[in-house]
């Protein structure tokens, strides 16, 4: 049985990227600083900014390797955090958290767990953004750190070829517990996302899971260093009020 570990494994994308893989038939290890409940799945308990230690990493990287037996297939970069802010009143707290958490962890997630995936010859999957690409007042944290995680996608997947294969997901808007309560009380406002996306909705988060689960693949042995976009047409879109489409 193939093995993957996906960090943020409670969360929306998280939830749907371990449901997907466990029905594909992976044994499935989360990874979220929150508890999950009935989930098919073990999820550890940690905060994966601990990766960056590696005597504060050591337990978990030990109970992955006790239950992948020193082979993992696939590590599912997908914990993330998202500060929306005027860089008038960005602090240097909410840089530090936002780059730990969506550019450094998945670094040193890959780092620790490097002599693991390279047994296994197999797949790192970062979940980035649209954002990456194009993004909006308010977002400069957000978009730069995951910018930061496409370009580390693409060196990753240099510096470890041809044993580890390293691809990156771009979803736009999903919907997802997070995004709603961001919206809450402003329902409006999430149909008129759904409708300025060119496929008049948001992604559902099994969408964005189903790609992830391609990237790390037999079916895609020859993709490495690739930003794969899920932003249902989006990205491609500019912005002219007076062309409706």
């Amino acid at each position: 049985m193939p093995n993957a570990v996906v960090t943020g494994a409670t969360g929306g994308i998280g939830r749907a990227i371990g449901a997907v893989f466990t029905n594909a038939g992976f044994r499935v290890i989360g990874l979220d600083c929150r508890e999950g409940v009935d989930l098919p799945y073990e999820v550890i308990p940690f905060d994966v900014c601990d990766f960056a230690e590696a005597d504060a990493c050591e337990e978990t990287r030990a109970r992955i390797e006790e239950v992948t037996k020193g082979c993992l297939d696939v590590l599912v970069n997908n914990a993330a955090v998202q500060i929306k802010s005027p860089i008038e009143a960005v602090t240097s707290a909410d840089w530090a958290v936002t780059l730990q958490t969506n550019l450094l962890a998945p670094f040193w997630a890959t780092r620790r767990l490097l002599p693991l995936l390279r047994s296994a010859r197999g797949s790192v999957v970062n979940i980035a953004s649209i954002h990456a690409l194009a993004t909006k007042p308010g977002f400069t944290l957000y978009s730069t750190s995951k910018g930061a995680l496409v370009s580390l996608t693409r060196a990753l997947a240099l510096e470890l070829a041809p044993e580890v294969r390293v691809n990156a997901v771009l979803p736009a808007a999903t919907d997802t517990a997070m995004l709603r309560a961001g919206l809450e009380g402003s329902e409006n406002l999430l149909e008129a996302l759904g409708e300025y996306h060119p496929l008049g909705r948001i992604a559902q988060p099994e969408e964005v899971a189903r790609v992830a689960l391609f990237l790390a693949s037999s079916e895609s042995t020859f993709v490495t260093g690739a930003e794969l976009r899920v932003d249902g047409g989006i990205g491609a879109r500019l912005h002219d009020p007076e062309v409706a489409r």
